[in-house]
């Protein structure tokens, strides 16, 4: 039985996380609601956001420019098996990209999409989205979604759960057993106290990748 922090039986919760592939932060916190959905009672769906849309217009140094332009590639794909192939294809294709972009560090964009898309066994042809605009509309009203419930002062991931939501949270390396539980809890607390809004402290190492993740 799934309980919460104090032993008793927990009720069910939906949360739901926005993600950009490319962003090693989200990845971590995509680990991590897995190893939560494991011990608490919350069921988690996954959607996709996007650092290039965030980004768009802004003045960035060159090498992150180069990175936002690349990353139109991973969500393009994931909004084209979305909609071609329905909601449960999202996490298998996150997994598998995130394996190859994080774990396997390939930032080859073209090649891990190819990789991923046989992996999970979707058609090859859904590569051919990377570098077309026509799923950019459905693309932004995705990513438009979750930053409409956190504001605009964010980047990804974004977390809702039961109404409350919230950025982040920001981890490294991502907590297992009953320690991703507790960080749940604390979470959600604080997210939903009324007036509450930030709590942030210098981030002093990188993602730290599980390789067993």
């Amino acid at each position: 039985m799934v309980t919460d922090s104090s032993g008793s039986a927990a009720a069910p919760a939906s949360a739901e996380m926005w993600f950009d592939p490319v962003c090693p932060w989200a990845w971590m916190t995509s680990r991590w609601l897995m190893e939560v959905e494991k011990i608490r009672s919350v069921q988690v769906t996954w959607s996709i956001m996007s650092l290039a849309v965030l980004n768009e217009g802004r003045d960035l140094p060159p090498d992150y420019r180069d990175l936002m332009d690349r990353a139109w590639g991973p969500v393009r794909v994931l909004i084209a098996a979305r909609q071609a192939h329905g909601d449960q294809v999202i996490k298998p294709l996150y997994d598998a990209l995130g394996e190859r972009i994080h774990h396997q560090a390939n930032k080859d964009y073209d090649a891990v999409i190819a990789e991923a898309l046989a992996e999970v066994g979707l058609p090859a042809e859904l590569a051919a989205a990377a570098t077309s605009t026509e799923y950019d509309e459905a693309l932004t009203a995705s990513h438009e979604r979750a930053i409409s419930l956190v504001g605009d002062e964010v980047g990804t991931p974004v977390i809702a759960v039961d109404g409350i939501a919230f950025f982040g949270p920001v981890i490294s390396p991502a907590p297992k057993g009953e320690t991703a539980g507790r960080l749940w809890d604390g979470c959600v607390l604080v997210a939903g106290t009324p007036g509450f809004y930030e709590l942030k402290r210098t981030r002093t190492t990188g993602p730290i990748f599980d390789t067993e993740a």
